[in-house]
Parts: structure tokens; sequence; C-alpha cells
């Protein structure tokens, strides 16, 4: 029997792993790895079997072979995902409707993750799974071409794609050994024809130097498109530090769409802890001043900008001056927040980093992360009566730009008009839009599940008919409005004030993102409003607003600000046309005969044995992701059992890390014993204090976590114990699961009555 019926499919399988090598630029950690490994070795198991089969039966059968290694190679991928990321398959293995939904809403949230987040995003379950049946389908596709169908040219197209895509998705330029690993699996397709063994040895030499040649391809290519200044420059903005640049032209980014995503998320990112705050005020990261019809607020290629580090032009109108410590806990974009207007800004690259004084913004040309920077900045602080007296000549000292309402519905300004009668000032306007958006006598209610959207169609809908949204609808509608009684606007998007941390530090995390509204006053500048009616304690009502305010209800004769007697009618829409129904499906052919094949049998039992094998082999590390999801899962929901779910996780963690814990050790011995042996940093110590103290609590003072008390911080633990580089043994065999004694050091540091629920 040949090599190359065993030998094809395994070098087929290997050349999708070394083309997926550009993952590890879009998925932080190497957990991938392992997944995207498991995929393929059972797509290459039931190919070999199948194989096996096939070389056992006569010529004449073998070209159904290649549909029947698909389908069971697909039936096996099947079984395999359902059992490692589902609860509810049939018999724990069989993807019936509910694993089918599970699947599909965790796909769900890796696109999700993927469209919102910036590169590398975590290794989370709906990104593992996301991976692994990427893998395992591609390794199906090469199969076929490369092995059924004997043609490893075609083989190149789908290896291509498994390439390009997570090449294309990550922000910086690819490493020299991700280049090689994909090289190398394209030349390996050379290996992959069907010869015997004689002449497979003869041609080894012929493969070797294809591999050559196609690396060197590779390098040559990079190199004259690293010349060229067009390789890795995903969603770049222009040179400025040059002079370069200009204004117009959308960016490839989506403001909005990631201020939604990070206010979608079930536990809160850290992401900065500020000090030299006199007061809780806004974190701007950019700012819009363009509004298109029909499709809404849209980013702008920023104005050739200033050098950000060292001096930056003074700031007019009263206010605050600070000098403010910014510490990146986990922000990486193309924005550097401010607070106010900058004076002066150190700690960053200066090479990289300009600043916009017409935007307001800060940016650099790649996503970065500055660990650490400060910034002297004016925090505008004016009276009302300030506001009302810099009304003046507005328009003659602004940019046209932000007073542009071309295209807008002549509903909006009716609105406007009605909602701002009796407003003498373009700070009373504003004064009462707010009042009408946020007031308690207010029509409109926050709401995040709101459709995203706020064209001019959604912007009317918005104002007179769903009066639900969240920050984008609120923000969004109220510059338009204002702009229609001539006051310059821009939106701002970034971060509200954050939770008080220590002393006079606040930190920031995603659950403060916000859009809010910025206008113009001559001799005071940019100044914040806020139309957004939060609830949740996170909303900043800046003190010029509840000034006025309060001096309107104090007034003997003040009423509640006005609402519209009556919203201009919508049309209703055009009913759709009527849709002629679809022709009968086409009768599928008459399978019988391929059932009559007297092959078909062997070769599905065949397949399906050697999948069960190649799953038994790959069961530690499923079952390890398994525990693991169920712990997390359990520690996150709070009660009396997240305590016991979650210190069973960090000690399993630990073991297969290399760290045990012996049963003596209590909760304090243990934690003393992940910090030296992991090496844990300071944001992983302060975490973990976090859990030692919320288990402690819980064991022993009665007092049960709540609800997503201890996601954040169990995540950040066991990031921080993954940083050192495991053996490759200890990644396919965690300790955890096939340590003799893995119950006992798994449980070691818990009372007796938590040991039950923490083997859960």
């Amino acid at each position: 029997m040949s090599v190359g019926v065993w030998l094809r499919p395994v070098l087929a399988g290997a050349a999708v792993l070394l083309a997926g090598a550009p993952v590890g630029a879009v998925v932080a950690g190497d957990r991938w790895w392992m997944f995207a490994a498991g995929a393929v070795a059972v797509v290459v198991a039931v190919g070999v079997s199948v194989s096996l089969v096939a070389a056992a039966l006569a010529r004449d059968a073998l070209p159904g072979m290649g549909v029947v290694a698909a389908a069971a190679q697909l039936a096996a991928l099947a079984v395999s995902v359902t059992a490692l990321f589902t609860e509810s398959g049939v018999l724990g293995v069989v993807p019936g409707s509910a694993a089918t939904a599970e699947l599909a809403a965790l796909l769900d949230d890796a696109g999700g993750e993927i469209r919102d987040g910036v590169s590398p995003v975590p290794a989370t379950t709906a990104i593992l799974l996301l991976v692994t049946a990427a893998f395992g389908v591609a390794t199906v596709i090469v199969h076929a071409a490369a092995v059924a169908a004997c043609a490893p040219a075609a083989a190149g197209v789908p290896l291509l794609a498994v390439f390009a895509v997570p090449a294309a998705l990550a922000d910086e330029l690819l490493p020299g050994w991700m280049l090689a690993a994909a090289a190398a699996g394209f030349g390996l397709l050379l290996l992959t024809g069907p010869v015997a063994v004689e002449p497979l040895r003869r041609r080894a030499g012929t493969a070797a130097i294809g591999v050559a040649l196609t690396a060197v391809a590779a390098t040559l290519a990079l190199a004259v498109g690293s010349a060229a200044g067009s390789v890795g420059t995903a969603g770049r903005l222009p040179e400025t530090a040059a002079g370069a640049g200009g204004t117009g032209g959308a960016l490839g980014l989506s403001p909005f769409t990631a201020l939604r995503g990070q206010l979608q998320q079930s536990v809160p990112t850290e992401l900065f802890r500020v000090s030299g705050l006199p007061r809780p005020t806004y974190l701007r990261a950019l700012t819009l001043r363009t509004y298109v019809p029909d499709v809404g607020w849209e980013p702008t290629r920023p104005d050739a900008g200033l050098s950000l580090v060292g001096e930056l032009p003074d700031a007019e109108g009263p206010g605050d001056r600070a000098t403010v410590r910014v510490e990146n806990l986990d922000f990486r974009d193309y924005w550097l927040p401010v607070y106010g207007q900058p004076l002066a800004v150190a700690g960053v690259d200066a090479r990289q980093w300009a600043y916009d004084p017409v935007s307001g913004t800060a940016f650099t040309s790649r996503p970065r992360q500055e660990p650490v920077w400060t910034q002297r900045a004016l925090l505008p602080a004016p009276t009302a009566a300030d506001l009302r007296a810099a009304d003046g000549t507005t328009a003659s000292r602004v940019d046209p730009a932000f007073l542009s309402t071309d295209g807008v519905d002549p509903r909006v300004a009716a609105v406007t008009e009605e909602v701002t009668r009796g407003a003498t000032s373009g700070f009373d306007r504003a004064v009462a839009l707010t009042e009408w958006f946020t007031g308690p006598t207010s029509p409109f209610s926050y709401d995040l599940s709101t459709a995203p959207g706020n064209g001019d169609d959604s912007l009317v809908e918005f104002l007179l008919e769903g009066r639900r949204g969240y920050c984008e609808q609120f923000a969004s509608a109220m510059a338009v409005m204002l702009r229609t009684v001539g006051v310059p606007t821009r939106v701002a998007v970034g971060f509200t004030g954050g939770d008080d941390d220590a002393g006079d530090a606040r930190v920031v995390s995603t659950a403060d993102a916000h859009a809010w509204v910025e206008a113009w006053f001559p001799g005071i500048g940019w100044t914040a409003f806020d139309p957004t009616p939060l609830t949740d304690g996170r909303g900043l009502v800046p003190p010029y607003v509840a000034e006025s305010l309060a001096a309107a209800a104090e007034a003997p004769e003040t009423s509640a600000v006005p609402l519209p007697s009556q919203s201009p009618p919508i049309p209703e829409p055009p009913l759709p046309e009527e849709v002629p129904a679809p022709d009968e499906p086409a009768t599928e052919p008459d399978s019988a005969d391929a059932l009559d094949a007297p092959w078909l049998v062997p070769a599905l039992v065949g397949g399906l044995v050697t999948a069960a094998l190649s799953g038994a082999a790959a069961a530690p590390v499923f079952w390890r992701e398994r525990l693991r999801r169920r712990r997390l899962a359990a520690a996150a929901a709070g009660g009396p059992d997240a305590a016991a779910a979650a210190w069973s996780e960090l000690l399993a963690e630990s073991s297969d890390g290399g760290v045990l814990s012996p049963p003596t050790d209590t909760v304090r011995a243990a934690a003393r014993r992940f910090v030296h042996g992991h090496g844990l940093d300071e944001r992983a110590r302060a975490a973990l204090a976090t859990v030692v103290e919320t288990v402690e609590e819980s064991w022993y003072g009665g007092v049960d976590p709540a609800p997503g008390v201890l996601a954040s911080p169990m995540r950040t633990v066991l990031d921080g114990m993954r940083t050192r580089r495991r053996p490759l043994p200890a990644r396919f065999l965690p300790a955890s699961v096939v340590r003799r004694r893995g119950a006992t050091t798994i449980t070691s540091a818990l009372p007796e009555e938590q040991n039950a629920a923490a083997r859960d």
C-alpha cells in the first residue's frame, strides 16, 4: 500500500495550519492554535480513514470517495464542535436544533468582536469557535482539491484565503516567521500529488526547492510592497508628521459601531486609570463634524496637525487648568483620548502622534497603545452668563462645516423651532434641547437595544415617533437640531467620567463609552452638552447647564420646557410590490443507487471510527475547555457557587501552568504561589487580591458575590497566568485533567462543603 494514501492527507492538513499562521496576528495568545490543530487533526484522520478504504476497493469506486470523505469530515467536525462549544447537543455530541442555535449565537458574537474590536482580539469562546470551524472547513476543502481530486494547484486557492483573511485584518506588518510558515504551507502542496513511495522520495528534493522558491518570492514581494508603503496599512490615516494630509474623505472606521460594541460588553473592561482631575469630566477620543444626508455623521481625515508632544496653542475661555496623568490599562486605537482643551502632552512618541486643533483630536497613522501619558489641559468652566454673553457673531469665527445643514429634513428644523421657542440665545437653545431630551417630562428614553442609524429618515423617526435610543441617536439628533438654529456643533465620541478608584484617581471602562454634543461659543470655545437620559449614574450634567436649569426652576413664572404640540405627519412607507411565489424547488435526484454501493458502508464506518479515535486523542484539551467555560460562567453568575467555581478554575489554570497547590494550602497561601510561580504583574496581582477577598467573604463571611463581580478580575488573573509559554505536551495534556491526583489538587484550598461544586 502506497505511503501517499495516508501521507497526502497529513501534508494537506499541515499546509492549512502553516498557511493560517497570520491568525496569530489577530487573535491574542496561542490557545487558538490548539483548537485549529484539533480541527485539522479530526478532518485529516477521517480523510486518512476514507483513503484507506478507497485503496482497498476497486478503481471504479474511487471517484465517489471524494464526496464520501467530505461528508464524513464535515460530520466529524460538527460532532467535535458541538461537544466542545455547546451544552445542549443530543447525547452531548450530536448537533440538534438547540445546539445549532447556541453555535449560531456564538458565531454572531464572534462577528461582533471582530467588527468592533482592535486586533489582536481576545481568544474568547466565540473567537475560538470561529477559528475551529474555519480551519476545519478549510481543511475539508483543501483535502477535496489536493487529495481527492489530485489537483494541488487548485488547493492553493482556498489555502490563499486561509492566509489572506487574517493577514488583511492585522493592523501591523506581519512578522517574517508568519510569512515563512505560509510559504512552507504552499510548498507542501507540491507533495500531495498521487505518487508512489519511490517517486515521493525522488521528488522530495524538488518539493524542497519549490518551498524555498516560494519563500524567496514572498520575501521579495514583501520587500517591494514595503518600499511602496502599501503593505499592512489596514484602515491607515494620512501621514501628518511631515505636514501631509488634508480634510475630506471618509475613514474606514465606524466610531458609533465601536461605541456600541463597548457598551454591549457583558463584562466591562477597564481602559484607563486617571489622576489629577479636579472633577469628573468627559474624555474625548475624536469628534465628527460632517453630517451626510441619508447616512448620518461620518468621520473625516483630520487636518494636517501639529506635533502632539510639547506645548500646544494656548486655549481661550474660563476654566480650570489641571495636569492629568492617564495610565492606559487596555486601550489601543488611532486616537489618543484627551481632556478639555489640551495645552501640552508628554510621555508619548512624538514621531507617531499629531494634534488637530480644529477637531480637537490627537491621532496617529496606525493603532497604538501608549502605556502612560500626562496632559496639561484647560477644563472649560464658563457660567451661564458667560455663555449667554458670548452668543454674538458666532458664525464669523468658526469653520462653516460646523454649521452645515445641507439636506436636513425640514421637519427637524420645525421641531427644533418649536422646542426652543422663547430661547433668546444659542446657549438657551442648547439648554432647552437638553431639557427636552433629559428632563422629567421628556418623552425620550435610553435603550441600548435600539437599532443603529442616524441618517435623515432615522433622525425624523427618532424625534417624532420612536423616541428611544442610546447616546448615538441623542447626540446625533441634538447636534443637527442646534445647527438648524445657528449654533455651530460637532459630535464628540469618547468616555464619561468613570468611577472613583482611590484618592483623586478614577477608572474609565468600556461601560463609560459615550457620545455627546460640543457647541462653539466665541471667546469660550467648544462647550459640552449631553442630551442622553442616562439612568445608571454615568451621566454628567455640566455646571453651566445645572445653573441655568436651577435658575429657571426658581423663577416664579417658569414652566416646563414646552414639547412640540403636534408632530408633523410622517408619510407611510409604500407597500412592497407583490412578489410572485417562487418556483417549486427541483426534485433532488434519487440517491438510492449511491446507498447500494458496496464501498459506502465500510467507508462510513471507517471514517466514524477514526473520528472517534481522533476525538479521544483530543479529549483532554476539549474537556479542559468545557470545564473552564462552566466554571467561569458560574463565577460570573454570582451566588453561593460562584466563589468555589472561580477558585477551582484558578487552581486548575495554575496546575496547567506547572504551579501546583498542595491540599494543605489556604486561599492566601495558594494565592502567593500563583503570584511567584506565574510571575504575575501588578495588574494581575491586584485582580487576584480582589478574587481572594471575594472568595473569603463568601466562604467564611457568608457574603456571596453579586453577578458580574468576579468576571473581570478572573479574566485578568487567568490572562496573567498564561503569559509564559508552556511546553507543547502541557498544552495538549492539561495537568488539571490528566494528572492522577488532579481532583485533590484542584480543590486543595476549598472548604470541604465547596468541593462538590468546584468539581462540576
